[in-house]
């Protein structure tokens, strides 16, 4: 009893600090998007590098952005959890929040040193639908303001290999982010489905498959174990097979919307992980409408020639018009590239 009322005493009488308040759920849940991010109180500090309870995770294979880094937290409303669904993004309760910071280290070979954030994205699941707003930081680093609109910004680093770089970089205005998120004609989150989210995660506590770890915390529920659930193989792990790599790179940056529901599906090519016809990915399937994306080439993938498949030559170009992906992307992605042309040459015509 006197050590309790000991700690009572440091904690009313001595000026300790209060514990810090919690997301502000009424804000996410507003009609009206919050025009700071420090509203939500989603980070405890004011450069967003301290998260207020949010569970950090990462995805197997992730979209391509120019090579910014990028950190990923989710938020659950106290009491709720996500269902697991072995097929496409979990089912996240109304509350659920998934936040995006994209960033740049000054040298990617120093990853944790002298890092910009750019922006911060966020989906929300209101009770009508999903939302998603996006927020960029301040040249001091200490606030995140809402930007309808979009955004242009100049971006220098330097790279893995010692080259210095710089990147007109977009931030998506609603109407780009309703594009890329669309399925089936409403907006949804896309990375996180379960055999993206099959993979270890390097919590503060020590690594953990991140479904068994969120199972384990009740964040998830109806989740196997982790050997029995799908999984999206890792791009740059050059232990995993060629074509599981391959076909998880096109799924991450391409099937957003080459897939059969979302905008670009009139194409008939679709290059989600599920889809295995050939000519659905592109083998010997001419361009319903490239124009001059083509690059003047007759089929999506040649079998054992890259030189002469149009995924190819639409990944290598920064043209627009030409390029692919068409958004979110203004540098070509030199390692995912020969990824896919040492896929393509591989391949047997059939």
């Amino acid at each position: 009893m006197r050590a309790w009322l000991a700690s009572l005493a440091a904690l009313l009488c001595l000026g300790a600090a209060p514990a810090p308040a919690g997301v502000a759920l009424e804000t996410l849940l507003a009609e009206a998007p919050a025009p700071k991010l420090s509203d939500y109180r989603l980070f405890r500090d004011a450069g967003g590098r301290q998260p207020n309870g949010l569970t950090p995770y990462a995805l197997n294979t992730p979209l391509f952005s120019d090579y910014a880094e990028k950190f990923r937290f989710l938020y659950l409303p106290p009491g709720t959890t996500a269902r697991y669904r072995a097929d496409g993004v979990l089912d996240f309760p109304v509350g659920a929040t998934l936040v995006k910071t994209f960033a740049y280290p000054a040298d990617l070979r120093r990853p944790d040193e002298k890092v910009r954030r750019l922006e911060t994205r966020l989906l929300i699941h209101k009770r009508e639908g999903w939302v998603a707003l996006a927020y960029v930081w301040n040249a001091e680093q200490t606030e995140a303001v809402l930007k309808r609109a979009g955004a242009r910004l100049d971006v220098s680093f330097v790279d893995a290999h010692g080259q210095a770089r710089t990147v007109d970089y977009a931030v998506p205005n609603q109407n780009q982010c309703k594009e890329c998120h669309q399925l089936d004609k409403t907006l949804q989150p896309i990375g996180p489905k379960a055999r993206n989210l099959n993979g270890t995660f390097a919590y503060a506590a020590g690594a953990e498959n991140q479904l068994a770890h969120w199972s384990r915390l009740g964040l998830l529920s109806g989740a196997p174990k982790p050997e029995a659930a799908p999984r999206t193989a890792r791009w740059d792990d050059p232990a995993e097979p060629l074509e599981a790599r391959a076909r998880a790179y096109l799924d991450a940056n391409c099937a957003h919307c080459h897939n059969p529901r979302a905008v670009a599906s009139n194409s008939g090519l679709f290059l989600n992980v599920e889809e295995t016809r050939p000519a659905a990915l592109g083998v010997g399937k001419g361009p319903v409408a490239a124009g001059r994306g083509s690059g003047g080439l007759r089929v999506g993938i040649d079998p054992g020639h890259p030189d002469a498949s149009i995924l190819a030559y639409r990944m290598a170009s920064t043209e627009p018009g030409v390029m692919m992906p068409e958004l979110g992307r203004s540098l070509t992605h030199e390692e995912g590239l020969a990824l896919i042309r040492q896929y393509i040459a591989g391949m047997k015509a059939p």
